[in-house]
């Protein structure tokens, strides 16, 4: 879902509208009512509502839209006779027809020269073919990830940032490829626009391994952190498992140390060798 600015007051949910987008003219729905934004908090890229849609730009859109399949079903033909070794997404047709562009994805670079020869001579149009990755081909076929909600790339994520490790760990996720990992095969995109909160959340907390004082008396080690619930599990010299809040801990009372000894005694200053 992207954001457009438009002078037309009359617009409301669920309008078919032309817009500008960086491949050209398309057609798209109002996700929402158009509310007023102040001119220094709209994004410096935001792109403009052209127009309302006719009667007769649904009827090109159909028209469009089975120019795409068709391209799409001849585009599957030629990749299976040329034999390359790559895998076709998905087709789009610019609302004025002026490009198709057909997204693939490869696990190495493909040379397709003579495959777009075929799609000009086919098509009669600008053929662009663009190789994505991974993840922009679950963004393209969307679907359900593991907490029962629309995968982030195709609710809401614009831009699909760096996601690593660190920030797994940071969230105290299981590092099993297939609990952190999303329908692209890649580490979930939720890892990374939850990780400043979850960094923000952990800021005061007593990090694992580390000796706390807890309000009901005695003191233990830190075995585990609830970030969410901002809540730790410790281990208490007494051998249990409890649940403490934040607010409940205490300063630890310093271990006991050896019993004190005197300082050694000290031998001659020649190392014991005597005199010459």
């Amino acid at each position: 879902m992207l954001n457009f600015q438009t002078s037309d007051e009359t617009l409301k949910k669920n309008d078919a509208v032309i817009v500008n987008t960086e491949n050209g003219p398309s057609v798209g729905i109002v996700a929402t009512d158009s509310k007023v934004v102040p001119l220094h908090l709209l994004p410096t890229d935001i792109r403009n509502i052209v127009r309302k849609c006719t009667d007769e730009d649904l009827r090109a859109l159909e028209q469009n839209q089975k120019l795409e399949r068709d391209a799409r079903e001849f585009c599957f033909g030629r990749i299976r006779e040329r034999g390359l070794p790559m895998k076709l997404i998905s087709v789009e047709c610019l609302f004025d027809r002026s490009k198709l562009i057909f997204f693939f994805t490869a696990d190495n670079r493909v040379d397709f020269r003579e495959l777009v020869k075929d799609l000009v001579q086919k098509f009669k149009t600008r053929i662009e073919l663009r190789q994505i990755g991974a993840r922009n081909e679950s963004r393209i076929f969307g679907g359900l990830g593991v907490c029962g909600q629309k995968i982030c790339c195709t609710n809401f994520l614009y831009n699909l940032d760096r996601v690593s490790v660190k920030m797994a760990k940071e969230q105290n996720m299981p590092l099993n490829p297939e609990k952190i990992s999303g329908l692209c095969g890649r580490l979930m995109c939720c890892l990374a626009f939850e990780y400043d909160s979850y960094l923000e959340m952990k800021r005061g907390m007593p990090k694992c391994g580390k000796r706390v004082g807890i309000a009901q008396g005695g003191a233990g080690k830190v075995i585990r952190q609830n970030i969410l619930k901002g809540t730790l599990a410790v281990y208490t010299e007494e051998g249990k498992e409890v649940e403490v809040e934040i607010k409940d801990l205490r300063e630890p009372q310093p271990l006991p140390g050896p019993a004190a000894e005197g300082p050694p005694p000290r031998g001659p200053r020649n190392g014991g060798r005597g005199k010459r």
